[in-house]
């Protein structure tokens, strides 16, 4: 079951907007195991050119599904981030539900869903992020980062325990870079 922590940025979240990021998203429901809570973490921010971004992000164990869309409109913003998840979802709960059965876990994801209805300085830290690495094979860390839409993901290697990163190379293939320790 879904559960949402919704909150505004230069914007007040009515509880027609919750309601409707609710609506939206409640219908990746029918891709989670029945017994599972699932926490959505939904970001509405809205920019002084009236643009309007939406983020969700829905840790899970050992993934993170993540989607964010900027458009004129949040209602918008809000359909396309919502079929953005799904598509993430169907592309790649096969891979996550084969990995989670090989660590003896349960699947994350439902095999088959019911039928559905119808300019700064050059060295200016803008962001700064704390991570917990897991131990994952670079496989995983692939699969994460595409999730992710990030260039690069780190992660603790799971048979050198040593930490990794892999990334998107020009040409679309993979890299890995590993560390001596």
């Amino acid at each position: 079951m879904l559960k949402y922590n919704v909150r505004g940025e230069n914007i007040e979240v009515t509880d027609a907007l919750r309601s409707y990021v609710e609506k939206r998203l409640n219908k990746l429901e029918k891709y989670f195991e029945l017994n599972q809570d699932v926490l959505a973490h939904v970001n509405l921010r809205v920019y002084r050119d009236h643009s309007a971004k939406v983020e969700v992000t829905i840790p899970l164990p050992y993934l993170v599904l993540r989607a964010e869309e900027t458009t004129d409109d949040m209602y918008r913003s809000i359909d396309f981030v919502s079929e953005k998840l799904e598509r993430q979802i169907r592309k790649y709960k096969t891979r996550v539900n084969r990995k989670s059965r090989e660590k003896g876990l349960q699947d994350f994801f439902v095999e088959e869903p019911q039928e559905e209805e119808k300019k700064p300085s050059e060295f200016d830290i803008v962001r700064n992020k704390r991570v917990s690495l897991k131990p994952m094979d670079p496989e995983e860390a692939i699969l994460q980062m595409d999730m992710l839409e990030h260039d690069f993901f780190v992660f603790e290697d799971a048979e050198t325990n040593g930490t990794s990163v892999v990334y998107r190379r020009n040409d679309g293939r993979y890299g890995l870079i590993e560390t001596n320790e």
